[in-house]
């Protein structure tokens, strides 16, 4: 209890954000600290209470205080992290993966979307059943406000940076030549970067961070036999797309409540939507015998990067990009509308959308419609715009 006492400590963490040259600035308003040790013990006497959400980690209500104020003494560190921040945000996986769909290798792309959905929806139902809350400020530098509400244990930025990066690693051998070492090297430096940066920006503790990297590692070793198994599921079995549409919607519909609203639910239901429309897809795909993955010999070079090659890449990004999120719009004001009129809603009433019966198969429904066309219409798109 001693070990998880300190590894959960703020001060922990404002020791290594000062180390990096991130000071808080002490503000009039700013409540101290709780002692070291009370905030597990907190956790083990008080399961439903979030000082997330009560009140935001500067100690008072977030409506009457104002923002602490920080100072950043060493901006390359600075930009660093918040650029390795960014890589683990679900709108960098939302764009970066169609892009492996679309240029690289839709095998690799389908193989990621799998691993993702796994880690972030166990990452994210351990937060919400565990209720660990996430560093205090001060001492902490909040860089960060969307995910105040979320609790902290375990870090899905962690998980899902190393499930990415070492399962595009493992993945890649079989179907690009490339030096494996250089792969290793390359995985261990993101998702290192991803890790720390959750300390940087005062969002995670070192426990929060270990339990995400541990979970993650366990997740990939216990899945990994079964990778070619799976693949054979999604892409042949009859009951493929239907199955997994269920599976996902009700995992969606399941996941659990709190006593505030907390944007984890809607998150996961965004990874899960996303990742079963694209399997629906590859399903699809495979039935048409189109699966435009790459042909010949196996694994295949790496390919060069010429003008060309960067000049049809930005075009399908650009072009892939302006489709899915017109789809997303088109799917999420469809949804909406059908769902308010269902259930009675005022169409004014925007804070309906946080209600169960709204938010989740309005999400799903949304982001299901994403990875169907991202996997199916995309690349018939740019074949007949000569973009593939």
């Amino acid at each position: 209890m001693e070990l998880l006492t300190y590894l959960h400590d703020s001060e922990l963490v404002a020791r290594f954000q000062r180390r990096c040259g991130l000071f808080l600035v002490e503000s009039a308003h700013l409540k101290p600290e709780r002692p070291r040790g009370q905030l597990v013990r907190d956790r083990l006497d008080h399961q439903d209470s979030n000082s997330n959400y009560k009140y935001k980690e500067n100690g008072c209500a977030s409506r009457d205080c104002g923002r602490p104020r920080y100072e950043v003494r060493n901006w390359p560190l600075h930009f660093l992290f918040l650029l390795s921040a960014s890589l683990g945000h679900e709108i960098f996986y939302i764009t970066c993966l169609p892009n492996i769909h679309w240029s690289v290798d839709p095998f690799l792309c389908r193989r990621l979307l799998n691993m993702w959905a796994l880690v972030m929806y166990v990452g994210q139902v351990m937060k919400d059943l565990l209720k660990l809350p996430r560093p205090f400020s001060p001492p902490v530098v909040k860089l960060e406000t969307r995910v105040d509400a979320e609790y902290g244990l375990p870090s899905t930025h962690a998980m899902a940076a190393t499930a990415i990066s070492f399962t595009l690693l493992l993945s890649a051998t079989s179907r690009i030549q490339f030096q494996f070492e250089v792969g290793l090297i390359i995985a261990v430096t993101l998702a290192t970067l991803v890790s720390l940066s959750r300390l940087y920006t005062g969002m995670h503790s070192v426990l929060d961070v270990i339990c995400g990297l541990l979970i993650s590692a366990v997740l990939l070793g216990g899945t990994y036999p079964y990778w070619e198994t799976i693949d054979h599921f999604q892409l042949n079995s009859p009951i493929s797309p239907i199955a997994v549409l269920v599976l996902f919607y009700f995992l969606c519909y399941i996941y659990p409540e709190l006593d505030h609203y907390s944007t984890t639910r809607a998150d996961t239901t965004t990874i899960l939507g996303t990742c079963a429309g694209a399997s629906a897809g590859y399903w699809v795909n495979q039935q048409l015998g189109q699966t435009f993955e790459p042909e010949g010999m196996l694994p295949i070079p790496l390919p060069t990067m010429t003008a060309s090659a960067l000049a049809l890449g930005t075009g399908r990004f650009l072009v892939g990009a302006a489709i899915l999120l017109a789809t997303r719009q088109i799917a999420k004001t469809v949804s909406l509308h059908m769902l308010y009129s269902w259930y009675k809603v005022p169409k004014s009433d925007n804070n309906a959308r946080r209600r169960k019966e709204i938010e989740v198969p309005s999400k799903f429904t949304t982001y299901t419609s994403v990875g169907l066309v991202n996997s199916i219409l995309a690349n018939r798109i740019f074949l007949l715009l000569g973009l593939l």
